[in-house]
């Protein structure tokens, strides 16, 4: 995913700077904002997937406090790793899907300048 949203912010730039008429702004306005959609519901799974795991760690931390086990540590162990990938990979997703908002507001001045779609 994140190879993906790199390599689709960079193609929106490039068509933004080869962009010639408003409609071909309005072609990349409504693709732009069908991305932004699919980003956002991609950010919550991803959000809720990560208090998930950060739930079953805080749960796996007291037991862990409460029954010494090595078992329990390394499992505690796996969960944080996991936690530390996922936070990772929200914070990357968050941060482009606010790229995604400025590209937004850049094409809707780019159409204002053009006399293209309002929105």
């Amino acid at each position: 995913m994140t190879e993906y949203l790199t390599e689709y912010m960079e193609q929106v730039q490039k068509r933004l700077e080869n962009c010639e008429d408003s409609s071909e702004l309005d072609d990349i306005m409504n693709e732009h904002l069908l991305k932004i959609q699919f980003m956002q519901h991609e950010r919550i799974v991803h959000f809720l997937v990560t208090m998930l795991f950060a739930l079953v760690l805080s749960i796996f931390m007291a037991l862990l406090v409460v029954k010494k086990d090595l078992a329990v540590l390394i499992l505690v162990t796996i969960i944080l790793v996991l936690l530390v990938f996922y936070i990772k990979h929200y914070y990357f997703l968050e941060n482009t899907v606010q790229k995604m908002y400025k590209v937004y507001d850049e094409i809707h001045a780019a159409q204002r300048r053009n006399g293209g779609e309002k929105r």
